[in-house]
């Protein structure tokens, strides 16, 4: 049905063309001529108008050519009636009023939802902008299970970090729903600490959450089926699942990992800066403290195992960056 559409209008436009053409030849072997080109060029630039004019949506370039050539027929009409006038240049304000008008309407149609012309979809116009620029794209992000079950999300979306709709796979909701009706304790309280995250997500309305029920039969795998899900609309992937984010990117999929973010806004700590800790229990070493900055960083207290319950002041010795996170090792200051 599509290329029926796309047919139907290089030819009407052919054919509202030959009406112009025929009255300034007065043959017809040249007006068919013209005309052809015209039907030749407009089927080109409807069938390549991704590559020809990469950010000009095929429903609006389709609803502007057609309100300009209502808008060019009224005016042919109106000048006609007005062929007598000692004005002659009042036809041409009638020609480009009538145009621009035509113009403006197409534009206002090409927005309204649901227009699948080309098999595509109403939506905002997009600037056509020449060279290599091009409009910052802004992509839906595909929610995974662990990030759900996380509930971190909802405290970034509060904060506006990141902007366009979040999509719920109705496959992800199923696999929380089982496991939040799971025999085993722990892992009900991880589903339903997922569900309540979703519900506080859309009643805060900070940003916009979609449910799809798109669906991949051919494979049981949530993983998987998330991939081809991010592959197929071009989303990018949040999750904090080291192996799918792996994965993901090997098939070329953007990925957004929670925890690489949190890894990112961990305050920095040189060796060699003093920093305060409460010691929290023994370390597995002989007369070793263990302690936890605000963000969860492990700390190492060498001889520190006696000050177990104690705030105190070490000196940072080294470093440790591991894939878990980061671990840093202090020396208590007497």
């Amino acid at each position: 049905m599509t290329h029926v559409y796309k047919v139907l209008f290089a030819l009407s436009f052919s054919i509202v063309s030959f009406g112009f053409l025929f009255p300034m030849y007065g043959d017809l072997l040249q007006p068919s001529i013209y005309t052809g080109l015209i039907f030749i060029a407009t089927i080109g630039v409807i069938y390549f108008e991704d590559k020809i004019f990469p950010v000009i949506n095929a429903e609006v370039a389709f609803c502007v050519s057609i309100g300009l050539l209502v808008g060019f027929g009224i005016g042919k009409l109106l000048t006609s009636l007005i062929a007598d006038s000692k004005n002659p240049g009042l036809g041409l304000i009638v020609y480009l009023g009538l145009g621009y008008a035509g113009v403006k309407i197409g534009v206002a149609i090409s927005k309204k939802p649901g227009l699948a012309i080309f098999g595509g979809g109403g939506g905002p116009i997009r600037p056509f902008i020449l060279g290599s620029e091009k409009p910052e794209e802004i992509r839906d992000k595909i929610l995974d299970t662990s990030v759900v079950i996380d509930g971190r999300i909802l405290d970034i979306a509060d904060t506006h970090f990141i902007d366009g709709p979040l999509i719920l796979p109705n496959f992800v909701l199923r696999e929380i729903q089982l496991i939040s009706d799971s025999s085993d304790p722990i892992k009900r309280a991880r589903g339903r600490r997922g569900l309540d995250m979703l519900n506080k997500l859309q009643r805060k309305g900070t940003i916009e959450v979609k449910i799809t029920y798109t669906d991949y039969t051919d494979t049981r795998e949530v993983d998987a089926k998330l991939i081809k899900l991010a592959r197929d609309t071009g989303a990018k992937l949040v999750t904090n699942d080291f192996n799918l984010n792996k994965v993901a990117e090997l098939q070329g999929v953007k990925v957004l990992n929670l925890n690489n973010l949190a890894n990112a806004l961990k305050p920095v700590v040189l060796p060699g800066e003093e920093i305060a800790i409460q010691v929290i229990k023994e370390g597995k070493d002989e007369n070793q403290g263990i302690g936890y900055l605000e963000d969860g960083t492990m700390v190492v207290i060498e001889n520190g195992g006696h000050l177990v319950g104690k705030d105190v002041r070490v000196n940072v010795t080294s470093i440790i960056q591991t894939a878990a996170g980061k671990m840093i090792f202090t020396k208590a200051i007497k």
